[in-house]
């Protein structure tokens, strides 16, 4: 099974460095193709559409022999900068696409015209069903190990369901910090996985010295679903700050969010403010520490190069 997403991609090994908001940068995916997986950062981690096409002709001047690199998409109508992204990334060219949050589908055309693969999030049969009718290349089955947004289903719960409905390449999302993770997951029958929280104490990574040593000194017992971010609910390390502000909704954002006419606007600004905070606590030395992770740090015990964390996922 591990072939199809190799053959898939020209890579030597079954992964793909998942993307990660203000995480993943050039030099983590660089790294990644130089150790024979693929890499993808989030658009969205780019302010300008100039730093997106810079960022494009920089992977594709590195990309050696057997590597891929990527990018994410938001395809929901929260991404105003959707179509711009979409229009550089398929002029100046990559090797895939992962959407999230939304219909692929106009992606998924724009992609195929220029050449380039299509990878879509799932957390359950109906939407894989869904993506697969539009003509996706390939599932992202994210399930609740995962870190960030996650699904409800456990790593094998989902990939047993979706291959017995499913013709698609399956990439598991979540839960994988060792190589019998990851032996465990293609016995499941996957074609890859995607792994995140891992990579975020890097030496590569963009974020701050302390992020990275939190993920180094907490575990997977540390991690909590919070809803304060986005309004959806998302994995973050349990540090003092997220206790005390809580992980609950407010009750006037509760209140809101059952309002039919003002839900998607409340969810919106709600969206702003937890970014915005996500932000500084990623890049700035700050009390206000929201870091997004997911369980799979409990395997994380120094802050390594990119490269030595692939070998151990590998050998």
């Amino acid at each position: 099974m591990a072939k199809r997403l190799t053959e898939l991609l020209d890579i030597k090994h079954s992964i793909i460095q998942a993307p990660m908001f203000l995480v993943s940068n050039v030099a983590m995916v660089k790294a990644a193709m130089e150790s024979g997986i693929a890499g993808c950062i989030p658009a969205l981690n780019y302010r300008t559409l100039d730093e997106l096409k810079d960022a494009i002709h920089k992977l594709k001047t590195a990309k050696p022999k057997h590597g891929a690199f990527g990018f994410n998409l938001i395809v929901n109508k929260s991404n105003v900068k959707l179509k711009g992204q979409l229009d550089v990334i398929c002029e100046a060219g990559c090797d895939f696409i992962i959407t999230s949050l939304g219909s692929p589908e106009e992606t998924i055309k724009a992609a195929h015209q220029a050449g380039i693969k299509v990878f879509c999030d799932v957390v359950d049969l109906k939407y894989a069903q869904k993506v697969e009718a539009l003509g996706a290349d390939g599932i992202i089955a994210v399930n609740n190990q995962a870190g960030g947004h996650r699904g409800d289903k456990s790593p094998k719960a989902l990939i047993e369901e979706l291959r017995a409905h499913c013709k698609l390449p399956i990439i598991s999302a979540g839960g994988v910090g060792c190589k019998a993770d990851i032996d465990n997951i293609l016995n499941y029958g996957a074609s890859g996985v995607s792994v995140g929280s891992l990579f975020i104490a890097s030496e590569e990574s963009g974020v701050t010295s302390e992020y990275k040593q939190a993920c180094v000194e907490y575990g997977a017992d540390d991690i909590v679903m919070t809803q304060r971010i986005s309004g959806t609910p998302c994995t973050v390390i349990n540090t003092p700050y997220v206790q005390k502000i809580g992980t609950k909704q407010t009750w006037l954002e509760s209140v809101l969010n059952k309002n039919k006419a003002l839900k998607k606007w409340v969810k919106m600004i709600r969206f702003s403010i937890g970014m915005n905070a996500t932000k500084n606590a990623a890049t700035k030395a700050t009390y206000k520490t929201v870091w997004v992770a997911g369980p799979s740090i409990e395997f994380t015990n120094k802050i390594l190069p990119v490269k030595a964390i692939i070998e151990r996922l590998v050998h």
